[in-house]
């Protein structure tokens, strides 16, 4: 046996399992490529962008610029952060084209997630640039916000929306992280706009049952009918303002170094940055078949915020994602477990409607019967808890409702998902998985569904170590 230390609530959870089975670690199964200088590559792609101008020749005295930035979800912290390093220089480069620092704002594109506070626009945009913009002209986008532009439906019968500034502005500048994700492949490009520019009625296109209960959404490859869906609201986005997004997307690695920077049009930004991303984002494993079983450990604090570990729906959606970024090396049919303290802290300062939601959904007879309930929606439109997104710093009602739909994919491809550890069991029950004591009382459980020598994958500190990664197999 070898003893793995398994994320599990505020710390590790040593675990032994077999000799036999393959343990994925970063910078012992797979080791990143060297980060780059951030500031000469974005630099570089601002003077070389695709399909654009340089960025130095569409300003200009008169023109208003608006600069949308990812929240506090994804791209890393520190000095050398992507949005950390890109802003100045962009900033910089149209003062050069003559336009007025007055005229530039900068937008949090948050889609549903909770508005960042002034305190973490501080931790991870840094002193300089917040005092340059803030108050008037660094603030969050607003998917409730009574002039969100409406356009129909595209051609797919998706939902579009666009925040207004944008459609007002002379030159839309958003800033995209191209990183490995369950949601369409990769974040970056078209994502960027689809989700962090809308509102719940467009999210809910995609971010719902009909697509992500799919098997092509298993894997998290770019060929998946979400990724379509977003580059079909990305482009009827576009041609609702009358205008391209002006994007600068940086390939990050597991720490969230740059590993290369792309600007110009979107579509094409997609083009240039994916394969940098893939030969970073996909694992090959040295393992002749798939597993029976994928073991991984779930923190408290991760992605989403506090609690999402323990939170039950975000916990489900946790495991989903996993199970999607490991489906290439495991076998469908096969047994996932996760060690989850799931102690029930559902945490309603930042996700308030996700008790009642919870509750709601005790009551129907599967995950997609609530979905598609006039409940469901009532919930999604609660003015109390529409009113706190846009008002003091919490997540949207209908994030709840996106979340139960990757949640219940472990379900719908796993013959059983077992929580190893829960200190409220009841909550893992609520979700559909089976709560058991101890990791030998989930092996010996699951020997009816994958006999007594399986082939088992261990993915133990995925949510913590960093970046995640797609894995597979070598033959």
């Amino acid at each position: 046996m070898q003893t793995v230390s398994f994320d599990y609530g505020d710390g590790l959870l040593d675990i032994d399992v077999p000799d036999s089975a393959t343990v994925v670690e970063y910078g012992k199964t797979y080791v990143d490529p060297q980060g780059i200088d951030p500031y000469e590559a974005t630099r570089y792609a601002l003077a070389n962008p695709h399909g654009f101008a340089p960025l130095k020749e569409l300003g200009g005295p008169n023109k208003k610029v608006v600069i949308g930035f990812p929240d506090r979800v994804k791209g890393g912290v520190g000095p050398n952060a992507h949005r950390r390093v890109s802003i100045p220089i962009i900033v910089e480069d149209l003062l050069k084209s003559g336009t007025k620092l007055e005229n530039i704002t900068l937008v949090c594109c948050m889609g549903l997630h909770r508005m960042n506070t002034l305190e973490e626009w501080y931790w991870y945009l840094g002193k300089e640039i917040v005092d340059q913009f803030y108050p008037g002209r660094l603030i969050n986008h607003d998917g409730e916000a009574p002039d969100l532009l409406d356009f129909e439906n595209d051609e797919m019968g998706n939902a579009i929306q666009c925040n207004k500034l944008f459609a007002e502005a002379d030159l839309a500048i958003v800033i995209g992280h191209c990183a490995g994700n369950p949601y369409g492949g990769y974040s970056g490009g078209y994502k960027m706009i689809v989700t962090g520019l809308s509102g719940a009625a467009s999210i809910a296109s995609h971010h719902c049952p009909k697509t992500m209960h799919r098997p092509d959404w298993l894997g998290g490859g770019v060929e998946q009918h979400m990724r379509t869906q977003f580059e079909s609201i990305g482009r009827a986005m576009e041609a609702g303002i009358g205008k391209k997004f002006f994007g600068v997307d940086a390939v990050l690695n597991q720490h969230s170094e740059v590993l290369s920077v792309e600007a110009g049009e979107l579509s094409q930004l997609q083009e240039h940055c994916w394969p940098v991303a893939d030969k970073r984002t996909n694992v090959y494993l040295d393992m002749p078949e798939p597993a029976d079983i994928l073991i991984m450990g779930v923190p408290r604090n991760f992605h989403y915020g506090p609690g999402m570990g323990t939170n039950p729906i975000l916990m489900s959606l946790a495991i989903g994602g996993q199970m999607s970024r490991c489906w290439n090396a495991f076998r469908p049919g096969g047994v996932v477990i996760a060690t989850s303290v799931c102690d029930g802290w559902f945490n309603d300062f930042w996700f308030p409607s996700y008790e009642k939601t919870y509750a709601a959904l005790q009551t129907y007879n599967n995950p997609a019967d609530f979905l598609e309930s006039d409940e469901a929606a009532a919930l999604s439109r609660e003015y109390e808890y529409l009113f706190s997104y846009s008002n003091f710093y919490t997540y949207h009602p209908f994030h709840a409702m996106s979340m139960i739909s990757g949640g219940s994919v472990p379900n719908l491809y796993a013959s059983s998902v077992y929580v190893v550890g829960a200190k409220q069991p009841q909550y893992a029950r609520g979700m559909g998985f089976k709560p058991v004591g101890t990791m030998a009382d989930a092996l010996k459980d699951a020997e009816r569904y994958v006999g007594k020598n399986p082939r088992i994958l261990c993915t133990p500190r995925c949510f913590t170590s960093g970046s995640a990664v797609n894995l597979h197999l070598k033959t």
